[in-house]
């Protein structure tokens, strides 16, 4: 019996490898060669990676830890079709456009999503609203079909549903005036200009505020 729980110990940490506090700036094409075929879950948090590009080789990662890295919006995953945990807490992420549509297409499968401590990610700690904190929750949400946890709360179905509804492209072009600049790409990407929609938001607040939507 003891054996037996050996080699499954042993199994599983065979499929893990940690390259925490290395003061790497990407990972090395050494370990990519050597562990890219059965790591399953990978941590490369508290370094000073800005690339994620060797990733791509790690077939079958479904869990990727990578907070307090130098990490900002214009960086992209590369395809992680089984990708099933991210955490990217304390990065440098500064925008949520176009950079979580690049995530959604990269790793369409997230369960569980992790982004806070980034400029992005509103919240009471980084000077962030309530209502800049919940409308960047439900924009997330609304992204991600499977996802089960952001951050530190669970994704509730009331959450979703109002995530989904909100959320739908012609909603959000009707938002934006006919002969505005940049359309909803502009409003996206400023996080201030949502300050100009409030008071179309709020109206909908109101309707929902029966429902399970505080965090």
């Amino acid at each position: 019996m003891d054996d037996k729980i050996n080699n499954v110990d042993n199994e599983e940490d065979s499929t893990k490898l940690t390259l925490a506090y290395e003061w790497l700036y990407e990972v090395p094409r050494t370990i990519v060669d050597k562990f890219s075929n059965h790591i399953k879950y990978l941590d490369i948090s508290h370094n000073k990676i800005t690339n994620l590009d060797p990733l791509v080789h790690f077939f079958h990662l479904s869990s990727l830890i990578a907070d307090h890295n130098p990490i900002t919006e214009n960086c992209a995953l590369p395809p992680l079709p089984k990708l099933e945990l991210l955490w990217l807490n304390h990065c440098k992420i500064a925008s949520l456009y176009p950079w979580v549509g690049k995530l959604k297409e990269s790793c369409p499968n997230l369960q569980y999503l992790c982004l806070m401590g980034n400029p992005a990610a509103p919240s009471y700690f980084n000077g962030g609203t309530f209502y800049e904190y919940l409308q960047y929750r439900l924009f997330i949400i609304s992204q991600f079909p499977l996802l089960n946890h952001l951050d530190d709360r669970k994704v509730t179905d009331d959450q979703r549903t109002e995530a989904l509804r909100l959320y739908k492209r012609p909603f959000l072009e009707r938002l934006v005036s006919p002969g505005s600049r940049g359309g909803i790409s502009q409003l996206m990407q400023a996080p201030a200009k949502w300050n100009t929609v409030h008071g179309k938001l709020n109206s909908l607040w109101s309707k929902a505020k029966n429902r399970n939507l505080l965090i």
